[in-house]
């Protein structure tokens, strides 16, 4: 499941959205998971919509279709995602005017980030540790 070591008797909360192949995309999926994780805090939310929005951003420019997302919970721990079916590495690329900077702004976000290869695709992930109010 995830790299981190969570307590075997909490439960997982799972929710999944399968993205369509549109840039568009990036607003709905926002509003999902701002509804999926309505109890998280304020900038501690911000931020782990930034890091969503930026490996969905990441499998939409670069990825293949399908595409889907997923987020995974408990207590103080969040695990997010993105999966595609393009079996290319994702890879960081200099920074320029056009972008490079994402995969260095996950990382400074994330406690955890990395990628899954699998002959169908890659899934993105990354793990966070935002304080809810209930899990």
């Amino acid at each position: 499941m995830a790299d981190q070591d969570v307590a075997a008797d909490e439960q997982v909360i799972e929710a999944v959205l399968e993205v369509a192949d549109d840039l568009a995309e990036l607003a709905r999926v926002r509003r999902w998971a701002r509804t999926a994780l309505e109890d998280v805090p304020g900038w501690e939310l911000d931020e782990v919509i930034l890091v969503l929005d930026e490996l969905v951003s990441n499998a939409l420019r670069h990825g293949t279709p399908p595409r889907r997302v997923r987020l995974m919970r408990k207590t103080d721990w969040l695990r997010i995602e993105v999966e595609d079916s393009c079996v290319d590495a994702a890879c960081p690329r200099p920074a320029s005017d056009t972008g490079g900077r994402g995969l260095t702004l996950i990382e400074s976000c994330a406690m955890l980030w990395g990628q899954d290869q699998r002959e169908t695709g890659k899934v993105v992930w990354a793990e966070l540790t935002p304080a809810t109010t209930s899990s």
